[in-house]
């Protein structure tokens, strides 16, 4: 049973403990919690405001109110981009179906093989060094690990060097990864070009500013660009499975940047201009994922000529369409029919982040591209290297580099 409270607590500040006051005042910290809960909510209720105002986003005398529902016409949405989770999640889901079923009968028929390698013997001094040190020991730190191992210089090198062997990706999962990738792309290719083939902005880009923002949404409009979201987006779920580019870091940004620009583009109305970004990335990309899938098959050549293709084509979308037909209409021809802005500012920022990584992927393809002309597709090297992507290179048993995707 409770006591009763003494005087000096009865007549304390809240009461006794049979007051009903003093039970409801005791969780002080959590009234103090939610008062400040209740303050953020407020904030971030004010950055909102401010952050989606009119004059940030859209011409002088325009605005969100302009892209409501009207006389059966529909235009696109904010709250339209969260279908695209469960979009990317479903990606996921096929793509593991996808590759272990199509990808895998594809590799058997074109007789993707996996050369055998020797794996490293049971060194626990060794295997510590390689997992917590580094998996390139110094001569130094080789002839340290030679007496603590037991190993000649000699024993602990072909160790390191069979031991990070086993951890390369497999030809059979850079297949299936280069596979998934080329199936997505030239299908995205196909449809894209089959929702612009015959809209009037295909053809002159000036017809991508006639009557902004009140663009109505059309069907294809809003699939083109959902897809390509969750396509996007599963991408950056699954970066960390994937086989590590040399060009990782670059990767993500590009990733990250046409996300943002293509949401943006959504959410401002900006669909004409997103939908022909869209198809020129789309354009070359299943290039270079074919040129990828014949090389890991060993069809050198072909792989060679379809490399050749992708690098005239990276060229023309990237580095011609892009900047002097897309971008200048979405740059210069603007200012001739409203004030800058700063979503105007914001929109080019992306694409301009996109165009420098375009000329930076443009030299090492170009470069690599050269060397797939006649007389330097095989270069003897002593080392023994070769690039098996823009610019991943790993030892090769082979007494000459080859140059490949």
């Amino acid at each position: 049973p409770l006591r009763e409270p003494s005087n000096q607590h009865s007549n304390g500040r809240f009461g006794s403990l049979r007051n009903p006051v003093r039970i409801f005042l005791v969780p002080l910290p959590l009234c103090l919690n939610l008062s400040f809960f209740l303050r953020m909510l407020t904030w971030l209720r004010l950055l909102s405001d401010w952050i989606w105002q009119d004059r940030l986003w859209f011409p002088a005398g325009l605005g969100w109110a302009n892209l409501k529902d009207r006389d059966g016409q529909v235009f696109a949405k904010g709250r339209d981009l969260w279908v695209i989770f469960p979009i990317a999640v479903c990606f996921l889901i096929i793509r593991q179906i996808f590759e272990r079923t199509v990808a895998v009968q594809l590799a058997s028929l074109l007789r993707v093989r996996e050369k055998p390698r020797v794996r490293a013997a049971p060194n626990t001094t060794l295997e510590s060094y390689f997992c917590n040190a580094s998996k390139f020991p110094s001569q130094s730190s080789v002839e340290e690990l030679t007496k603590q191992s037991a190993c000649s210089v000699r024993q602990v090198q072909r160790w390191f060097r069979r031991r990070r062997n086993q951890e390369r990706p497999s030809q059979i999962k850079k297949f299936r990864e280069a596979c998934w990738r080329f199936t997505f792309y030239v299908l995205a290719f196909i449809a894209g070009l089959g929702a612009l083939i015959d809209k009037p902005w295909f053809y002159d880009m000036e017809e991508m500013w006639n009557g902004f923002p009140t663009l109505p949404l059309l069907p294809s409009q809003y699939w083109y660009y959902m897809i390509e979201l969750g396509f996007y987006i599963s991408l950056l779920f699954s970066v960390a499975t994937d086989v590590k580019r040399k060009d990782f870091k670059e990767q993500i940004v590009h990733h990250v940047a046409t996300i943002l620009l293509i949401s943006f583009s959504w959410l401002v109305n900006y669909i004409r201009a997103g939908t022909l970004i869209m198809l020129v990335h789309d354009a070359s990309d299943y290039l270079l994922e074919s040129a990828k899938m014949f090389n890991y098959a060993g069809w050198r050549k072909t792989c060679n000529y379809i490399f050749i293709l992708f690098a005239a084509v990276f060229i023309l979308t990237r580095l011609v369409i892009l900047p002097f037909w897309i971008i200048h209409t979405t740059w210069v021809y603007p200012l001739t029919l409203y004030p800058p802005f700063f979503g105007f500012y914001f929109f080019n920022g992306l694409l301009f982040v996109l165009q420098c990584l375009h000329i930076f992927w443009a030299g090492l393809i170009l470069r690599m591209a050269i060397k797939f002309l006649p007389g330097n597709v095989c270069i003897p090297k002593p080392n023994h290297y070769r690039v098996v992507s823009w610019t991943e290179i790993e030892p090769s048993p082979e007494p000459y580099t080859t140059y490949v995707v």
